[in-house]
């Protein structure tokens, strides 16, 4: 089947522009050739630009300055005071401070100049594919907090600009290298866990009070600030399937070599009803309020569920409403056991009608930890950000950049695990039919090598300006 983008939105446009929104106006149908393996020159020291200094960018503005030969060198955001939180936080590591650009087209300034060879975004989602394509189009790589695109269209934006640019996108999917996602894979590349033929991610998060934080007058606003200008809810209010599908998702494709040796046939999704918005809206704004009295068209749970090429399956679930404790259920089953987290437990044959027992698991743990735990785990934990796995991310695709190294994520990656939020809203809008997946690689899963168990060479990282905190002896004594 043809697959090609033009293709594929001709032979699915009943699925209703609704599903396709943010179109891609005038990028040329290109292809410079396959991202897959691709790696750069080595760039020793990265540059970093970061758009959007909220949380996440306040956050990663910190943690990016304690990977060594990463600096900070430019912000960018709307509202003064968050620009001066991440200069702040760059500061915190004894690095200068960035340069700072203020409005809500500063991001062009940073992406058009060159104080950055690298733009992080981390800006609310609708921005995500306009910056990345353009900061590649000015000849900067880019990494995308998740999800990397909300529609088909953009999706394929992001392809096929990093296609023709020749410069990364990389999909900021910080849950691939938590220490029980690092371990299952493992066991997979191991063979521990047979033929793999079914696996299940999700996002479960209660999000209500945050998602109302930013209404004024709101409860929750002094000791939760919320999303600038409500964008997150906004989201809730328009688009009605999985928005925010990879922190599950991509872990699983990464188990299944999903771009790599099997591909995503095609999705079936369905919504519940929605409920608990209202609901809360009512019992702490009242009944008459505005947000009581919104549609919501976001369902208060949304499943997925994908059917492969070789004919394994993938269930995603969506559910940031419901008071349910965090779960991103990470779990994958083959022909010989299963391992499934929250908590983490693991059965194998010929005893797999049980879980193991807590001895055997934390033996199996030891003896099947990612080597990337082993080298930098530690000091990941004491950097943060998540338990440390988002400075395990951080520090793993700077150590790509800086060695000449292609990204364990790619663009087809990026593109991969982020198009459920399109193809979900198309299903369910249209009584849960099943939609054909795109095949964002052109046919190149079939030859594309499969990621690796990787590590980082800590002999080759530069400390002399690594913001670490003091922690740097100990980082050096792992050598």
């Amino acid at each position: 089947m043809d697959t090609s983008r033009r293709n594929f939105l001709k032979g699915t446009a009943w699925m209703g522009a609704a599903a396709l929104a943010g179109g891609c106006t005038g990028l040329k149908l290109t292809n410079g050739g396959t991202m897959q393996g691709f790696a750069c020159a080595p760039l020793k020291k990265i540059r970093v630009g970061v758009i959007g200094i909220g949380r996440r960018g306040c956050w990663a503005s910190e943690r990016l300055s304690q990977v060594p030969g990463v600096y900070v060198t430019a912000i960018a955001d709307v509202e003064q005071f968050r620009l001066d939180e991440g200069v702040k936080a760059v500061r915190k590591s004894g690095k200068a401070a960035p340069k700072t650009h203020l409005g809500a087209e500063a991001w062009k300034q940073i992406c058009e100049g060159d104080e950055v060879d690298l733009v992080y975004v981390t800006a609310p989602w609708e921005l995500h594919v306009p910056v990345a394509v353009y900061a590649m189009e000015h000849g900067k790589h880019s990494a995308i907090e998740v999800p990397c695109a909300m529609s088909v269209d953009e999706c394929w934006q992001l392809v096929e600009t990093a296609e023709a640019t020749r410069k990364h996108c990389i999909p900021l999917e910080n849950c691939c290298y938590g220490d029980s996602e690092l371990l299952a894979l493992n066991l997979c590349r191991s063979g521990v866990l047979g033929e793999l033929v079914h696996g299940e991610g999700a996002y479960i998060h209660d999000l209500c009070a945050e998602n109302f934080a930013e209404i004024e007058g709101s409860p929750f606003f002094t000791s939760y600030r919320g999303t600038w200008n409500r964008w997150r809810l906004k989201w809730n209010e328009k688009l009605n399937g999985n928005p925010y599908p990879t922190h599950g998702f991509g872990p699983v494709c990464q188990y299944m070599n999903v771009n790599r040796g099997d591909k995503l046939d095609y999705v079936v999704s369905v919504s519940s009803k929605q409920a608990r918005l209202t609901e809360f809206a009512i019992e702490h704004f009242g009944k008459d309020s505005p947000e009581a009295k919104k549609d919501y068209a976001l369902g208060d749970v949304n499943t997925s569920v994908f059917k492969t090429h070789l004919g394994r399956t993938i269930m995603v679930q969506h559910d940031v409403s419901l008071p349910r404790p965090y779960n991103r259920i990470n779990l994958i089953a083959g022909t010989k056991g299963i391992l499934r987290d929250y908590p983490l437990r693991v059965a194998l044959e010929p005893n797999a009608h049980s879980w193991m027992k807590d001895e055997e698991l934390q033996a199996l743990q030891e003896k099947y930890r990612h080597p990337l735990y082993k080298t930098a785990g530690e000091i990941a934990k004491k950097v943060g950000g998540h338990g440390g796995m988002d400075f395990m991310m951080d520090l793993r695709w700077a150590f790509c950049l800086q060695n000449g190294l292609p990204m364990d994520a790619d663009v087809y990656d990026a593109a991969t695990w982020s198009v459920l939020t399109g193809l979900a809203a198309a299903s369910v809008n249209n009584g849960s039919k099943p939609i054909p997946v795109p095949d964002f690689t052109r046919g190149n899963w079939k030859v594309a090598k499969p990621l690796g168990i990787v590590d980082v060479d800590l002999s080759k990282l530069d400390f002399s300006e690594s913001g670490l905190h003091g922690v740097e002896g100990q980082f050096k004594t792992v050598l």
